[in-house]
Parts: C-alpha cells; structure tokens; sequence
C-alpha cells in the first residue's frame, strides 16, 4: 500500500509546495492537487492553476510521485495537457501521474465559461480527449479527426516515462465510468457524496471493473477508521488523505501531513 495526499489548489502557491516537501520529508510516497477554477464561485476560494505549482514542486522535491487528483480532460485541449503533463514529467525525473476526470461542478467550472454542463455532453469530449492524450504521450505521430478534436501532430520530447505516465481515471459505478477506468492504469474511487470511502464501497467497484492490466492501482480516500490491510484487501494501492478548503483546512491537512501516513 502507498499513501498520498490529496490537496486542494487553493491557498498561497508558496504554502502548497512547502506541503509538498513536508509530505516527502514524512515518507508520503505521493503529493497530488486537485484542479478547479472556481470550485464554489460564491465562496470567492483563492484557487491556483495546479500544473503551475506542480513544476514548483517538482523542482523541491526527488521521491514523491505527484500530479493532479483530477483533471478535468472535458475542458482541457488535450494537446496543452499532454505538453504540460510530458514537461512535469521531465522537471520530476519521470514521478507525474496523470489523474483524470469527468469534471465537477459542472455550473462553476463549466458553464460559467461556456462548456458543457451536461454530463453525457461532456462524457463524450472526456473520452474523446483521452484518446488524443494517451496517443500524444505515447509519441510518434498522431492524426486524429473526430467530433470535438483534429490533430495532425507529432510531439516532442517524449514523457521519460514509457510508454507514457500513467493515467488514473475518476469514476463512481456504472458500466461507461468503469469501461473507461480499466482501458488505463488505475481507477480512483469517487463517492456519491464526495468525500472518503470505506473498504465496504470500494470492493465492489473492483469487483465490477472490466478485465484490466495487471500492473493496475485503484487510489482510495482513506476514511481514517479503517487500516490499510481492510482497504488491500478491498482492492486498494493507495490511500489518499485531504480535506475540503473550508475552515482551518490547511493546518488541520499540514498537522497530519507532519505525522506521517501511519503505515
């Protein structure tokens, strides 16, 4: 089992890569941002583009894997993305994990700027887009022409990592969000209400995936009232701990940072 923490990109850019670097200090194995543009517009949060700060802490760090804890591939040219995940990639000696998603809030994130609210809508350019990105991170030339997307591209450099970084896919249940999941190399539970999963929702989402790599990962937020063996057991290889950015969040996140993962 590894154990990361999952951060929101909010707060002081400065302040996330100083958790970042306690993260690696306290033998976390990884340090990931989740990745909003307004998240919850009538809170005015003080959000941060997380690839930006991801090459800081790359640069501040050598052993943590990092990446974001989702992107949202639905309003993401996928080109930029594949650039911008190929470029950590190469400041972080080949750590990046490429953590995507469908996207939420669909209101404050997407339709504030004249994206698709709707989820079938948006499905279709998420998996559209994943095509397009696994084959630029893969290398080589690249002629796609679809729907949302037409590239005619060969990209260089390479991602140090083959044959690409991997790729985590959010899902909840469902027959499409899994499908997805298991066509790369890891799922990451989501739960209807958002927040931490027992080892009790997780094992029948593995159950339920399709046939997959064996070298796969299914990244888990960790409940706090199960030890890691019940999560294992379950499926599990990782857990994730955050916090939502409200209240004292920060310091209550950057306490239990500084303790450790409590393997």
């Amino acid at each position: 089992m590894r154990f990361a923490v999952s951060c929101p990109n909010v707060s002081d850019p400065a302040r996330l890569v100083g958790l970042a670097v306690a993260a690696e200090a306290a033998g976390w194995d990884g340090f990931f941002l989740w990745d909003h543009l307004q998240l919850v517009r009538a809170e005015h949060l003080e959000l941060h583009d997380p690839w930006v700060v991801l090459g800081a802490v790359a640069h501040a760090t050598s052993t943590v894997r990092l990446g974001a804890l989702v992107t949202p591939v639905a309003r993401r040219r996928p080109w930029k993305l594949a650039k911008e995940i190929t470029t950590l990639d190469h400041l972080s000696g080949g750590r990046v994990v490429a953590g995507v998603g469908l996207g939420w809030p669909a209101d404050d994130d997407f339709a504030a700027f004249g994206e698709p609210a709707d989820d079938r809508a948006r499905a279709d350019v998420y998996d559209e887009g994943l095509d397009v990105l696994d084959a630029l991170l893969r290398g080589g030339p690249v002629h796609h022409d679809g729907p949302a997307f037409t590239v005619d591209a060969d990209l260089h450099p390479r991602p140090l990592q083959r044959p690409r970084p991997p790729i985590w896919v959010a899902a909840m249940s469902g027959r499409r969000p899994l499908a997805r999941a298991a066509r790369f190399d890891g799922l990451a539970p989501v739960s209807p209400a958002g927040g931490p999963m027992a080892p009790d929702d997780v094992r029948p989402l593995v159950a339920a995936l399709p046939e997959h790599g064996e070298l796969y990962d299914v990244v888990v937020p960790w409940d706090g009232a199960h030890d890691a063996a019940a999560y294992a057991a379950a499926g599990a290889t990782w857990l994730t701990v955050s916090r939502w950015p409200d209240g004292d969040w920060f310091d209550d996140l950057a306490v239990q940072v500084a303790h450790g993962p409590q393997r």
